[in-house]
């Protein structure tokens, strides 16, 4: 089950009772007193690790305590301590302030640990409270409460490149070509229900990490179809892949002007990020009508074909690309990276897009360093 938000109530331990005890020993009349000090209550942390994927596992754990210190004992003995209560998030997981909405820390690096909230301290034994005027003290501090705090965690995927299309435009068919990611393939609108990461491998020591969401329709940042719930989940990429389908009912423009209009209303920032353009279904079309149908849709978007506009299964290279685009980052934003069309079904110029891919991440990393 996948779960990408969740409520959470946190509460530290509280702090161990101090002990009011005396001395008694042999030939040791009226002994002092020698009560220990309590334990300190335990402290909550939050830790990443990338071998998580999901929230779900907090559904049954809606409020998390970390243990409290144990009392003080006789003869000067301090209790121990709680346990520090760590808790595991998957990477890309906020952790908000529930009543502000404020993020509160940013879980992004495996391994990385942060301290939440710290345990009550313990009470002081009474061998702290005696003195010249009182030498039999029988008091002892109670130990200090913990801190509880009502959270909510939200995870947000970190990939590379995120797919945006319509419902069954080929999304899950592309990830699981090129990836190794396993999603759900059918062929019927929101086949994919859930997020999906898949690792795409460049050669044998590069690679990025590609994410597939359920199909975006018109109205989806207002929540319509499954809206708003996913489109946050390629909020932290820096390249987007629209996908358009060649054989769909829909216009080409229409899908492409919808697509892009969707993710600016739900994020401006994201909506001026890089991105490339996938023509999916190549295999669908009669190769006669093909060349006129890219063209027709480069001529809308205000690019020319800068290959060979004929084009046949043996070539290997999109339509468009942008010759300047490199690692001086001297291309135009507002226009794809690449424009190619591509069939998952036949793995028709899948290798291009791949690579093609990579070296607009590349410059991404570059560019970020």
């Amino acid at each position: 089950m996948f779960t990408d938000s969740v409520e959470l109530t946190i509460s530290s331990g509280k702090g161990g009772q101090g002990c009011v005890a005396f001395r008694r020993e042999k030939f040791v009349l009226n002994g002092g007193p020698n009560g220990g000090d309590g334990g300190k209550g335990g402290d909550v942390w939050f830790r990443c690790d990338n071998n998580t994927h999901t929230l779900s596992h907090f559904q049954k754990k809606m409020h998390i305590k970390a243990d409290g210190g144990v009392p003080g004992a006789g003869s000067l003995m301090t209790g121990k301590s709680g346990l520090k209560k760590i808790i595991i998030v998957p990477p890309g997981t906020q952790i908000l302030d529930l009543e502000t909405g404020d993020v509160l820390f940013d879980m992004l690096e495996h391994g990385k640990e942060v301290l939440f909230i710290e345990g009550g301290k313990g009470g002081l034994g009474n061998v702290h409270f005696k003195s010249s005027t009182n030498q039999r003290p029988t008091y002892a501090q109670p130990g200090e409460k913990g801190e509880t705090r009502k959270i909510k965690l939200d995870l947000k995927l970190i990939a590379d490149v995120g797919l945006v299309g319509f419902p069954n435009v080929g999304k899950s068919t592309l990830i699981s070509t090129v990836s190794n990611a396993r999603p759900e393939i059918a062929n019927y609108e929101f086949t994919t229900l859930t997020p999906k990461l898949g690792q795409v491998n460049i050669g044998d020591f590069e690679s990025f990490v590609m994410a597939d969401i359920p199909g975006i329709i018109g109205g989806a940042h207002e929540g319509k179809g499954l809206g708003i719930q996913f489109l946050r989940h390629i909020e932290r990429t820096k390249t987007l892949l629209y996908m358009v389908d060649l054989a769909s009912y829909r216009d080409l423009k229409e899908q492409i002007e919808t697509l892009k209009n969707e993710i600016s209303s739900f994020s401006e920032i994201l909506g001026t990020n890089q991105y490339a353009i996938a023509l999916t279904r190549l295999d669908v079309v009669p190769p006669d009508e093909l060349n006129d149908l890219v063209n027709g849709f480069l001529e809308l978007i205000g690019v020319k074909a800068n290959k060979s506009s004929e084009f046949n299964f043996d070539d290997s290279m999109p339509y468009f690309i942008q010759e300047s685009a490199d690692e001086t980052l001297g291309y135009d934003r507002t226009l794809p990276y690449f424009v190619a069309p591509i069939s998952s079904a036949i793995n028709k110029n899948i290798e291009p897009l791949k690579y093609s891919l990579f070296n607009l991440v590349h410059t991404n990393r570059s560019d970020a360093r």
